[in-house]
């Protein structure tokens, strides 16, 4: 593969899996950045890189990421299949020398699946992210900024409540339904807990700046939902300030429940935003002061947080400049998720 990019030129895209994500957020982020080109896609399913690709279109198809590395000249991957391939196919990119690969959340399965990955890039000198999409929402980037500055005071709490509603046969296509593969233990490695619960936990350490030490999970097995991954959790962490976090993620609630919400209280002021934890724009943010006064918080509606991501992203491989998330905190919070599940029983 070529040396990545200058600005003056596109920075050549392959995508890896085509499923909702990556039709519905990830290629029209590609499409609609002035730097970007998507050159490529992959899936074994045609009609799957017909719906992110077009036949005609100017981006390759192909059925298998070997093929692709090794046919088109590409200088960033962008992974988004299901779980259990993400190890191999991040390895098999940086390998075949990519300069940059960003890889849906959760990295991998486990720790140690994380930590080959991240091996490999390194080895390879290939610029390593995970695809935190929220990191990018322009409430989440305003709120950060308000931290920082102080206008919350000092933080004591985080509460997030992020749901969804994911039965057994759940398809986000109900006209080219597939198998919900984020039931199944080995290929998802998990359920809501560590489909969702990574969103949180990066989040938090985003708009705080600092890690959290250590956290504690009880997860809910068919509570709703009859299958072998947990249908919802509860976590429970401290950062290494001491601000606690309480985050609840769960794939048994209904879509119609307020149930994406964050909230930052400080002793100078609350923060709440509504529906900005997703893959879309919009949402609220709220401060509430001591006295009981409101004040609406203005940020970017329009901005999607893929579009930001992959222009941040693409930014850092063009500049030759390290990506502002390290991937070494990527791994501490797969570290977190593998630690924090308790089975712990009082009687």
């Amino acid at each position: 593969m070529s040396e990545v990019n200058g600005p003056s030129t596109n920075t050549r895209w392959a995508l890896v899996g085509c499923g909702w994500v990556a039709r519905d957020f990830v290629a029209p982020a590609l499409r609609a950045s002035g730097r970007t080109r998507l050159a490529a896609a992959c899936d074994p399913d045609p009609e799957a890189l017909a719906t992110v690709a077009p036949e005609g279109s100017s981006t390759a198809h192909f059925a298998e990421l070997g093929a692709l590395l090794a046919e088109t000249d590409v200088d960033a991957v962008y992974v988004a299949t299901p779980n259990h391939t993400h190890s191999a196919l991040v390895r098999e990119a940086a390998e075949a020398g990519a300069r940059g690969i960003l890889c849906e959340k959760p990295m991998a399965r486990t720790p140690a699946e994380a930590e080959a990955m991240l091996a490999a890039c390194e080895e390879a000198g290939a610029t390593y992210a995970t695809a935190f999409d929220q990191r990018f929402h322009p409430a989440h980037r305003r709120l950060r900024e308000m931290i920082a500055e102080g206008a919350l005071g000092t933080v004591t709490q985080v509460r997030i409540h992020y749901a969804c509603w994911t039965p057994p046969e759940w398809t986000p296509d109900p006209d080219h339904p597939h198998d919900n593969w984020r039931a199944d233990p080995q290929r998802a490695g998990g359920g809501a807990f560590l489909d969702l619960a990574p969103h949180g936990l990066d989040l938090t350490q985003m708009l705080l700046g600092e890690k959290v030490a250590e956290a504690t999970a009880f997860l809910q097995h068919r509570r709703v939902h009859d299958y072998d991954v947990d249908d919802a959790a509860t976590l429970a962490g401290r950062t290494a300030s001491g601000a606690l976090l309480s985050l609840d993620v769960a794939y048994n609630c209904p879509d119609a429940y307020p149930r994406r919400r964050l909230e930052v209280i400080g002793t100078e002021a609350r923060a709440f935003a509504q529906n900005t934890m997703g893959q879309d724009a919009g949402g609220t943010l709220t401060l509430t002061r001591p006295d009981g006064s409101e004040q609406r918080v203005a940020f970017d509606r329009e901005r999607e947080p893929f579009a930001g991501q992959i222009e941040a992203f693409t930014q850092a491989l063009q500049a030759g400049e390290p990506f502002g998330f390290p991937p070494e905190r990527d791994l501490h919070t797969m570290r977190l998720l593998a630690a924090a599940p308790s089975n712990a029983t009082v009687s």
